[in-house]
């Protein structure tokens, strides 16, 4: 049985469980075997239509008997409705689940479009991988929305241009030229495409101002935001939209400051760099930031993911996890989804007449020879000069095959108006010539360059009777030549030699040969290898390829995306569903004008302190210095000297770090989680257990110590009754394994036997004393205040506000009228003796006694005796046996009571604010009704 975790249950959330009866893997795994079961469904259903149930019925895949295993359609469209149950709220159609909406956006439109008149266009559908993906998934009610490629200015062509694209179920975004040149051949192709791939940022031509990187990255944005809208007038409520490529990177956030609950993924097909080439990118923050605004980011190899999430938390400083990228508790799946092909189509095409004389004549031509194949756009990412001067060397080292093997290069023309690219082709060209005229005879020669493309069965015929593929590329998002050139080798099981930067090596590299491409010496003895390989290593190297070619279709890795992405949102509502809501400020103020005894609790870091960008200039020492946030001290004066409002200050620093920013404040300190107390008219009092050992601090300290030598940009603290390890500022993934050292050597090592407990941060390592939380010690904080003040009133109205770790965070659940079942019977038995109303003098006397506990000091206490003005701490010595007659300490009624956690999304405080600055914005509405009153 499945083990659930719950809130803490009260009025305010309702205990809901974090994750359904059903695990993520398990639903995931079900829909894919019903995807599988759907597929069975329609191949009968095409089978019977075309009057092929005979042929089906003998197909080799589908063993006697085996037929009868599908389960029932009915069956069938249960289960998958119970598992889109939660994202897509069952709709149904004619007794089956309605195919769901799916908006793909992508640059170009999968429709080429030429303007034939005023009012007329010519279409030709464009097969792309993407394109057979999304057909081949029928569950999916699919339109393309994007570019049409080109410049429609007039009303009326742009009517025209959108009925004839409606039959071809695409809608177009319509871009003027300035846009195109800015955003595509600048932003898209100038900067990010280089960047992505390793050729490292132009240099910007600051004499030309339409070429700076600032002009082309606002042109990007403004397309991105036009795309935005074209999706938003067509948008209904329950659409996936999968946003495509490098070229949309700004469109997540777009779509979601629209609509927040709309359901958007990300796919990127090139690579994505790591981060240390991805901060060279003057808009880096932006981008990223934008993209994990989806729900699910995908990439092609788990690389990809990797360097993606290890730029967000370097650059951006956000938290990075096993499952993608967390950012104030909103998480961004991260995954990845190897793409493929359609490879029955290239299967198929082998038995087709038109393929087959093709196969006939280059038999015939390269008979006696060794035919190798090279297929690429001609491109600087595709390594064509280091694949000629591979083979090359080879021809020189191996004299013996330079009259049986030849190499057929086709390179795909690509940007021919780019001086970069001009220089390439003649590069190759040049290259081609010199080898030729080495090792050409008058019948032959060893290279065959061709710079064009071949139709589809030019192109099969070219695969199936090659004998090896050469794919070199420098850097590719997957390459799918070489699932093409698998998928057509069923009869003559060629070798593929496949560079290791391409992502397809993450998926074929078992049964390829991986290459270094800059390594010619080790490209040109791989040839060698493969030209000699035995035919049973052939085989078995074929068949692992095939086998994945066949299983990892661009149908399937389409149909896994979006069902990655609607179990995304299935997860993300049942995390939502525990955020608690934004603070009603016009509530709390107004309940707060309308009590007479009010008490506000108030953390100090990163709730009354100045903003600090964590990756920004000075930012480390910023944070050290706790400086109070400029525009608090006002309202914060105002609210200390009203007679009807307690203000308690409770933080994990030091004594000194308060006394230096509150001294001039009428008001409560209470230090490192409520073991010193104070009102900054009186002296520091210390309200530690009598039985609280600190004999482990000088040995953890040297611990703490030793990692911070080694950790550059750590540093810790020495507290009274804790001590902490910050590495906020160190690199990230350096500083995790750092803490996961120190934790391994404390536990084995200084702490093994002593009482302590171990508490780890976002960034951080802290050790203090069992027990010391910030929740224990309230109880003793407002047993002091209400002793000092006299009050015979009680407290009707409180306000608790602040940025606590989860351990801390037993103080919101201190007032709550309801406490978790799973709370300590301690913190239970505090708030039943603070709410009884007049007890018996025995019962009060007790109490009494326990509160006023005499101690001897600690020796901790007596190391600090030098502190502040010259004193050890006095200890609480004061008899309140008068705390408790009369009436209770705490009314609150329930409603009364706000508690607030400052900038974390995931809490069991009743409510959220923002910033510092929201709590500035709150404190100063609260002041302003103290003066009224």
């Amino acid at each position: 049985m499945l083990q659930t975790k719950r809130m803490p249950a009260n009025k305010y959330n309702n205990g809901s469980p974090m994750t359904p009866k059903t695990t993520r893997l398990e639903r995931l795994l079900r829909e894919r075997e019903l995807r599988k079961s759907r597929g069975n469904f329609q191949q009968i259903d095409e089978a019977k239509d075309g009057n092929k149930e005979a042929e089906l019925l003998n197909d080799s895949r589908l063993a006697e008997g085996d037929i009868w295993a599908v389960p029932k359609e009915e069956d069938f469209y249960d289960a998958y409705a119970f598992a889109r149950a939660f994202a897509d709220g069952c709709q149904w159609q004619d007794g089956r689940p309605a195919k769901q909406r799916l908006l793909v956006v992508a640059n170009r439109l999968p429709v080429s479009a030429t303007r034939k008149g005023e009012d007329s266009w010519q279409l030709e559908m464009s097969v792309g991988g993407l394109v057979t993906a999304l057909l081949g998934v029928k569950e999916f009610d699919a339109r393309w929305i994007g570019w049409a490629g080109v410049n429609v200015p007039d009303d009326v062509g742009q009517r025209a241009l959108t009925k004839a694209l409606a039959e071809k179920r695409c809608i177009p975004v319509f871009l003027d030229e300035e846009i195109v040149h800015q955003y595509y051949n600048g932003y898209c192709n100038n900067i990010l495409w280089p960047l992505f791939h390793y050729l490292s940022l132009p240099q910007e031509d600051r004499l030309a101002t339409t070429r700076s990187f600032q002009s082309q990255f606002d042109a990007y944005k403004r397309a991105n935001q036009m795309f935005a809208d074209v999706v938003n007038q067509h948008y209904e409520e329950g659409d996936v939209v999968w946003c495509h490529d490098y070229h949309l990177m700004f469109l997540p956030k777009c779509l979601k400051e629209y609509n927040s609950k709309m359901k958007v993924g990300w796919f990127l097909h090139t690579p994505f760099p790591s981060s240390e080439i991805h901060r060279t990118l003057p808009s880096r923050s932006e981008l990223l930031r934008s993209v994990i605004a989806a729900d699910l980011v995908g990439f092609h190899t788990y690389d990809y993911a990797r360097h993606f999430v290890s730029a967000c938390t370097r650059i951006l400083g956000l938290e990075g996890t096993p499952e993608g990228v967390e950012d104030q508790g909103k998480l961004t799946r991260v995954a990845a989804f190897p793409i493929g092909i359609d490879s029955e189509r290239f299967v198929r095409a082998i038995d087709l007449p038109l393929v087959q004389e093709h196969m006939k004549e280059l038999k015939q031509r390269f008979a006696g020879r060794k035919v190798m194949l090279g297929v690429d756009r001609l491109d600087m990412i595709k390594g064509i000069p280091q694949k000629i001067l591979a083979f090359e060397k080879f021809l020189e080292e191996n004299p013996q095959w330079r009259d049986k093997v030849v190499l057929l290069q086709i390179a795909v023309p690509t940007r021919t108006d780019v001086p970069e690219y001009q220089k390439l082709t003649s590069q190759v060209h040049e290259i081609v010539g010199r080898i030729n005229g080495r090792f050409g005879t008058l019948t032959a020669v060893p290279i065959h360059h061709l710079d064009r493309s071949l139709d589809f069965h030019a192109l099969c015929a070219l695969y199936a009777v090659t004998d090896v593929a050469l794919v070199t590329s420098l850097r590719d998002g997957m390459n799918l030549v070489s699932y093409e050139f698998v998928a057509c080798q069923a009869s003559k099981k060629g070798v593929l030699i496949l560079s290791e930067f391409a992502g397809a090596a993450q998926s074929l590299g078992a049964g390829a040969i991986l290459v270094n491409p800059w390594n010619i010496t080790d490209v040109a003895a791989s040839i060698k290898y493969a030209l000699d390989m035995p035919s049973d290593e052939r085989e078995k190297r074929h068949q692992h390829n095939f086998k994945h070619v066949t299983t990892h279709t661009s149908q399937e890795w389409a149909a896994t995306f979006v069902s990655e992405l609607n179990d995304t949102i299935v997860e993300a509502q049942l995390r939502t569903r525990q955020v608690p809501p934004l603070l009603p400020t016009n509530i709390a103020v107004d309940r707060y004008l309308k009590s007479n005894n009010r008490l506000l609790i108030l953390g100090f870091n990163s709730t009354l302190t100045e903003p600090v960008d964590a990756l920004g200039r000075n930012g480390q020492i910023k944070e050290l210095e706790f400086k109070l946030h400029p525009d608090i001290k006002e309202p914060l004066k105002k609210l200390c000297d009203d007679p009807k409002t307690t203000i308690v200050v409770l933080s994990g620093c030091d004594r000194t770090v308060l006394d230096d920013n509150f001294g001039e404040y009428n008001m409560w300190l209470a230090a490192e989680n409520g073991m010193f107390l104070r009102l900054t008219k009186g002296k520091w009092m210390t309200t530690m257990p009598e039985n609280l050992h600190m004999d482990w601090v000088d040995s953890v300290k040297h611990v703490f110590e030793y990692f911070t030598e080694r950790t550059p940009r750590s540093h810790f603290e020495v507290r009274e009754t804790s001590l902490v390890w910050n590495y906020k500022y160190a690199d990230i993934e350096f500083g995790r394994l750092q803490a996961r050292d120190l934790l391994q050597h404390l536990w084995t090592g200084p702490i093994s036997n002593a009482s302590v407990d171990v508490i780890q941060g976002g960034r951080s390592v802290e050790v203090r004393a069992v027990g010391v939380t910030k929740g224990a010690a309230i109880d003793r904080i407002l047993g002091e205040i209400v002793h000092y003040k006299g009050m015979k009133s009680p407290i009707d109205y409180v306000l608790c506000i602040g940025h606590f770790i989860a351990k801390d965070e037993d103080v919101y659940t201190f007032f709550e009228p309801e406490l978790p079942s799973e709370s300590p019977p301690a913190l239970r038995a505090m708030v039943a003796n603070l709410v009884t109303p007049k007890t018996s003098a025995s019962k009060s006397g007790s109490k009494a006694a326990r509160l006023r506990k005499q101690r001897s000091l600690s020796a901790l206490e007596k190391k600090a005796a030098n502190h502040g003005s010259g004193t050890a701490p006095e200890p609480i010595l004061q008899d309140k046996t008068s705390l408790y007659e009369g009436s209770s300490v705490l009314d609150l009624k329930g409603d009364n009571y706000f508690s607030c956690a400052v900038g974390r999304k995931r809490s069991n405080a009743r409510y959220l604010l923002g910033s510092s600055d929201d709590v500035v914005t709150l404190l100063k509405e609260l002041a302003q009704c103290s003066s009224c009153s």
